[in-house]
């Protein structure tokens, strides 16, 4: 058991190695005055990062938040906008949508009367033989 352990380990260790340099190599810092400055070179986002209490702490650039709010808004316009037409679309039909259904309500209806005579009338004319 131990021997499968320690195989599968040395498997494995291998490809975490691999899959954390791709992701160092994800990030570059650049020193600016008293900051960082981390570009990611995936989606090219910048970040501001400073130390505080031995940890690196990064926050979005100013131009970046900007961005950020103006998308936040833009979508939360329409949002609002598409729940506003929801609210319309749920209103009650017009009266010559009601009229339309009506008329076809009533062609069906007339239709469906007429088989029902139609069976009727072969029922009374052939009717079925006792069988009790």
């Amino acid at each position: 058991m131990k021997i499968l352990v320690l195989t599968l380990g040395a498997v494995l260790l291998p490809l975490a190695a691999v899959a954390a340099e791709a992701d160092a190599g994800r990030f570059q810092l650049e020193r600016s005055g008293d900051h960082f400055v981390r570009l990611d070179r995936q989606t090219g986002a910048m970040s501001i990062c400073q130390d505080k209490d031995g940890a690196l702490v990064c926050r979005m650039a100013a131009d970046e938040r900007a961005a950020y709010e103006d998308e936040l808004d833009r979508l939360a316009e329409r949002v609002t906008k598409l729940e506003q037409e929801g609210l319309v679309q749920r209103a009650l039909p017009s009266d010559a949508e009601i009229d339309r259904s009506i008329s076809i309500m009533e062609k069906m209806m007339k239709s469906f009367m007429g088989m029902v005579k139609e069976f009727q009338a072969e029922e009374k004319a052939n009717p079925l033989p006792q069988k009790t």
